[in-house]
C-alpha cells in the first residue's frame, strides 16, 4: 500500500511542476482522479490597427480584449473528440470557467477554461496543433469592454 501512496505523491509532485491541472488514471482495480488548482492564463493582446477601408462596428469595444493562452506544452483540440462540435466559435458568448479547449500532454487530456467572460473574437490554433506555454489560443472581447 505504501508503494500507491508514493505513486500517487509522485504524480501530484509531476502535476505541479509540470502544469498539469487534472489527471484520470486507472489501472487494474484501482482509479486515480487528481485536480489540481490551476486556471487558464490570460495575457495582454497586441494592438490591432483596423485595414483601410474597414468599417466602424454599432459597438466599439474600448480595447482588443484578452487572450486565452495556453497553460503547458502539448497538442490542441478544439473538441471533445473527433467528429463532435468544437467547444466554442467565433462570435460566440463565454463565461468564466467554461471550457473552451482541451491540451494533450504525455497522453493526459487537459481541459482548458476561459478565466473570463466575453465574446470570442478570433480563433489562433488550428484543431491538432502543437502550442507551448504561453501560446495564443483565443482572442476574447471583454464584456466589461463595451461602450455604445
Amino acid at each position: 500500500m505504501s508503494d500507491v501512496v508514493e505513486a500517487v505523491h509522485t504524480l501530484i509532485d509531476l502535476m505541479g511542476s509540470g502544469g498539469i491541472r487534472e489527471l484520470d488514471l486507472s489501472f487494474g482495480d484501482v482509479a486515480i482522479r487528481l485536480r489540481g488548482q490551476g486556471h487558464a492564463i490570460s495575457a495582454a493582446p497586441p494592438v490591432v490597427l483596423p485595414g483601410p477601408g474597414a468599417s466602424s462596428p454599432a459597438v466599439e469595444p474600448r480595447d482588443t480584449g484578452s487572450l486565452i493562452t495556453a497553460p503547458m506544452i502539448g497538442t490542441f483540440y478544439s473538441s471533445p473528440s473527433p467528429g463532435d462540435p468544437p467547444f466554442v466559435g467565433v462570435g460566440e458568448r463565454i463565461e468564466a470557467g467554461q471550457v473552451v479547449g482541451i491540451i494533450e500532454a504525455m497522453k493526459i487530456m487537459n481541459e482548458i477554461v476561459a478565466d473570463r467572460a466575453g465574446v470570442i473574437t478570433d480563433i489562433l490554433v488550428a484543431n491538432g496543433e502543437a502550442v507551448e506555454y504561453g501560446s495564443p489560443l483565443f482572442r476574447l472581447a471583454l464584456e466589461d469592454t463595451f461602450v455604445g
